[in-house]
């Protein structure tokens, strides 16, 4: 008598592709910081005398790394399955099950179910742009033919009438709605050290503390 085969294990659905989001401005800024921090070490280098290359060395292996981490590396990935927050030292997986909520009042910040708080640096917010979308908001209320006000649902949900940070907050929240329930949004929360940025520059201090001793 044969055995009957047991049913094949439906495969899981696969993740979609991450969706991202970053701050230009601060990717701008960090590449300008970084270039001025190569041009003027690379000159104490090569043209400096005694301690100097070394001491412009060790400062630049222990500032780049962390114009890096403040500027160019904050990044949000989020899919149907979870929220990758890569903040400037650790970055941290949320599957859609564990978030409680995603809010923006002075700072973007995700909440878990198990109480955890997690700031979002690559979503930062400005006061002024929400002062100016309040405005855009204001105006566009009044010049309403229809007479509606601000707080009518299609003037307040605008994305032309609402700062970038709060809008950015908006869709991962919406993302994090709508997956909450899925059984490929579950599991547990994972945090990993960014080694490759905090190595650097310890090392980069390190050696700064040692030359200022010894000098």
């Amino acid at each position: 008598m044969t055995t009957p085969e047991p049913p094949a294990a439906q495969p899981s659905e696969p993740a979609e592709q991450d969706r991202v989001f970053r701050s230009p401005l601060g990717i701008a800024g960090g590449v300008f910081l970084i270039v001025l921090a190569v041009v003027f070490g690379g000159d104490s280098i090569i043209r400096g005398e005694g301690r100097t290359p070394w001491l412009a060395l060790a400062t630049m292996i222990f500032v780049i790394p962390l114009i890096v981490a403040f500027t160019i590396r904050p990044a949000v990935y989020a899919n149907n399955r979870r929220l990758r927050i890569r903040n400037p030292f650790r970055t941290i997986w949320l599957p859609w099950g564990t978030v409680a909520d995603v809010r923006a009042s002075y700072s973007s910040e995700a909440f878990t179910h198990a109480g955890g708080r997690y700031q979002l640096w690559a979503v930062p917010v400005s006061l002024r742009q929400r002062k100016r979308a309040a405005r855009r908001a204001a105006t566009a209320s009044q010049d309403d033919p229809h007479g509606r006000t601000s707080s009518t649902a299609d003037v307040r949900d605008s994305k032309a009438r609402t700062a970038p940070a709060d809008q950015t907050v908006a869709d991962i929240r919406e993302l994090a709605e709508r997956f909450a329930d899925s059984p490929e949004a579950q599991g547990e929360q994972r945090i990993r050290w960014a080694y490759e940025i905090i190595a650097p520059a310890v090392a980069g201090l390190v050696l700064l503390v040692i030359l200022s001793a010894t000098g």
